[in-house]
């Protein structure tokens, strides 16, 4: 036995990590735009509680202001709280109506607080110990010890004393110090010298914190001999105190591991949740992943439960270093516990494990499952937030297809924001497999959802694939749900100078599927048409206009014809106009009126010559033409006098 733990001790002696820093960090920390609270490094007793459920945790911004702002705030309300005098359960209740957990770090910060009246320490410290099965940590005693001999409580001050003798607790330097000068300012000579006696006789040499100093200085020794190991054995092990020496000799992992095993295998401690606590969090990080997995496994074996805190900080390390496979074995032994992860912690790693190139989507599996297999329900807005962290949505498919094996329904409003995301994207075949997957399943595409597949599509500038998702929503939706997306499709055409071949989807669409654009879109279209120099089509789009019943759009053409038609153009206009022989009268007058606008006199004569005999002797055609004739007259006249 000596030479196995002689040689283990030799080689692990040159591994000590030369890291100082022990902050323990939420896994929020992990992402830039997520950064949490941090937690110090762990007090020598087990936290006052363990978390009856992880998403109990909770995480703040990434600023050391917002961190500190919310501290106070929790302290603020354990103040209020404890300075009542309330029932234990009432204590508890208030808490928990106030979302605040109680733990070591927060009865730390509470009676390290300058502004903590002693009444409230009183409570909140008698509470802590009554309703927790765990011991408070010498740090908190201490300071306990201060607050009593600071206010005069002399009585209180050495029954607390006699208390932490009794568990091994020492008084600390600083505690001492603290209570003299009261002491000495209130006259309490007495008082005074008992506690000089008290410290000068050793007091601290066998705390926990100077027990451990020993045995970690002394297990850290090259050679491994009998007097070395008479030494450790002299030692009355308790949790507390191993999971101490686990810790300080936690620089080098291997030591630490050593340690754990010398002291169970030597007879003189069996290991409880804390120790086994300890242990794994020392091995929690690159490199130890193997022993790491060998000490948790037995954990699960013995019934113990893996604290939050180390959660945290284990979790932490892995994500650190992208050791994607361990923080999912991680996720799934804690969901398999009673300190569960919260919600947030499901979605934080399920948008790790999907950044990058290829995503392992058995990963993202097995996270899925093992949230759901512990009660819990997946909704359209945890799937909205793993999306967001997709810088493309080529994989969208995939991990919708993953959450819904887990259950998820998907909402309208995010079906509809995924279709946007996928056709603006330019993933098309993804588009139609997402299309076909939600027909596959029985559900049809909502209206929102079509209009985003067009919207997308144009965004994208795939235009032929927006026309076929109109032909599709007009075939699943009917035609006239799909005048408003037609309308986008329009201008998107229009946009491109491709109004000749819009106006030829929009007849086929009328003409083979009864579609009915927007009044709005056919007046659009008319423009572009002319603008462009197709007047034929124009006219073929007044003229499905009519059939569907709407009036007459003339204003484009008559700026064209005046402008750059011919008087066959303006006949062949009349024509489309009505199913009668012949328009109004006041269209005659509107085209007269666009051609003298135009300066075009001549050309008006020459069209008046092509009217029907009831236009050229209209009263109201000839005075207009009379008009016309003399005011040009006139402005001759004057040109040729000057």
């Amino acid at each position: 036995m000596r030479n196995q733990w002689r040689l283990l001790l030799l080689r692990s002696r040159g591994n000590i990590s030369r890291h100082s820093s022990q902050l323990i960090i939420s896994p929020h920390q992990v992402h830039s735009s997520f950064l949490s609270r941090s937690i110090p490094s762990l007090p020598a007793t087990k936290p006052l509680f363990q978390n009856p459920r992880f998403s109990s945790l909770r995480f703040f911004s990434s600023s050391e202001a917002a961190v500190a702002h919310k501290d106070s705030d929790q302290i603020a309300v354990v103040t209020d709280v404890f300075a009542k005098s309330l029932k234990i359960d009432e204590y508890k209740q208030e808490l928990e109506s106030n979302n605040v957990v109680v733990n070591h770090d927060l009865v730390l910060s509470v009676l390290q607080s300058p502004n903590t009246d002693v009444g409230v320490a009183r409570r909140l410290f008698d509470w802590v110990s009554e309703v927790s099965n765990e011991k408070l940590s010498s740090k908190c005693y201490n300071y306990m010890l201060g607050i009593l001999g600071e206010n005069g409580l002399v009585k209180e001050f050495w029954e607390l004393v006699g208390v932490m003798k009794s568990k091994g607790y020492g008084v600390n330097r600083g505690t001492v110090v603290r209570v003299s000068k009261k002491f000495e300012k209130d006259g309490l000579k007495g008082d005074l010298g008992k506690l000089e006696e008290l410290f000068a006789s050793g007091s601290t040499d066998n705390s926990f914190e100077k027990v451990c100093m020993r045995v970690s200085k002394a297990f850290e020794k090259n050679v491994w001999g009998d007097d070395v190991e008479k030494e450790l054995m002299g030692v009355s092990y308790s949790n507390n105190l191993v999971a101490m020496v686990v810790e300080k000799l936690g620089l080098d992992p291997n030591k630490s591991l050593v340690f754990f095993r010398w002291v169970e295998e030597s007879g003189l401690f069996k290991h409880d949740e804390w120790t086994y606590d300890m242990m794994a969090r020392v091995l929690g990080r690159e490199g130890y992943t193997d022993k790491f997995w060998r000490v948790v496994d037995e954990m699960r074996g013995a019934g113990y439960q893996m604290t939050s805190e180390t959660y945290i900080h284990v979790f932490n390390q892995f994500m650190k270093k992208k050791l994607m496979q361990d923080a999912v074995m991680l996720y799934e032994f804690a969901m398999g516990g009673v300190n569960k992860p919260s919600v947030q912690d499901c979605t934080f790693l399920l948008r790790k494990i999907i950044v990058g190139d290829n995503p392992d989507m058995e990963l993202f599996k097995r996270v899925v499952k093992a949230f759901t297999e512990s009660g819990n329900v997946l909704t359209s807005s945890n799937l909205n937030t793993v999306l967001k962290s997709l810088t493309s949505f080529k994989d969208c498919t995939k991990i919708l297809n993953a959450m819904e094996e887990g259950g998820l329904s998907l909402s309208d409003n995010l079906q509809s924001k995924i279709a946007f995301r996928l056709s603006s994207e330019g993933e098309k075949d993804e588009a139609l497999e997402f299309i076909d997957r939600i027909e596959a399943s029985g559900s049809d595409l909502n209206y929102q959802t079509w209009v985003s597949l067009v919207e997308g599509h144009y965004v994208a500038g795939h235009l032929d694939k927006a026309s076929d998702c109109i032909r599709k929503m007009i075939e699943k939706e009917g035609p006239l749900s799909a005048g408003y997306p037609f309308g986008l499709l329009v201008t998107a055409y229009c946009s491109k100078n491709r109004s000749k071949d819009a106006f030829g989807l929009l007849a086929a669409l009328v003409v083979d599927k009864q579609l009915k654009p927007q009044h709005t879109t056919y007046k659009a279209l008319t423009r572009k048409l002319l603008v462009q120099g197709h007047f034929k089509e124009a006219l073929n789009l007044l003229g499905l206009m009519k059939t569907q019943g709407f009036p007459p759009f003339l204003d484009p053409f008559l700026e064209y014809i005046s402008k750059t038609g011919t008087v066959d153009d303006a006949i062949m206009l009349l024509k489309s106009m009505t199913v009668k022989r012949f328009p109004a009268k006041a269209v005659y007058l509107h085209l007269f009126e666009a051609y003298f606008k135009a300066g075009k006199h001549d050309e008006a004569q020459n069209f008046l010559s092509q009217c029907p005999r009831f236009i050229r002797n209209n009263a109201d055609v000839l005075n207009l033409f009379y008009s016309k004739q003399t005011s040009k007259e006139t402005v001759a006249e004057c040109a040729t006098t000057a």
